[in-house]
């Protein structure tokens, strides 16, 4: 299974495994899996620590290539392509993060992992 890795869940992997699903968690740690980390989700980190929403992450920010190779996941840079996309959904949603991880999730034939509910309305295959 090809699977792209939710900010959130990216987070709680890393620091609160207990808070995932049993099923995110095993599919995770199942190595036979293909895990993806977004570019979009490096971003959103940094941005939330910035604004003081993540106060107590900035050693995982700092380290956090280290530890998406440890996840055993590739990380996924944004492309043209995904940009077009993510701007061009239809989808009454704002944020930018999740809308760049759906359009990465159509075009590279991705599930996202995530217990958010928006990715179904902007086309999302989700898994959770």
């Amino acid at each position: 299974m090809r699977l792209l890795l939710d900010t959130h869940v990216l987070l709680w992997a890393l620091t609160e495994p207990r808070r995932l699903s049993r099923k995110s968690r095993s599919a995770i740690e199942n190595r036979r899996n293909h895990l993806f980390v977004s570019s979009a989700s490096a971003w959103e980190i940094a941005t939330k620590i910035r604004l003081g929403r993540l106060p107590r992450a900035e050693a995982l920010a700092r380290s956090l290539p280290e530890y998406v190779d440890e996840l055993g996941a590739s990380s996924l840079p944004i492309g043209l392509d995904h940009g077009l996309l993510a701007g061009a959904l239809e989808a009454d949603h704002a944020d930018p993060f999740d809308r760049v991880l759906a359009a990465q999730a159509s075009l590279e034939d991705l599930k996202i992992v995530t217990s958010d509910p928006a990715f179904e309305q902007l086309g999302a295959t989700t898994y959770w």
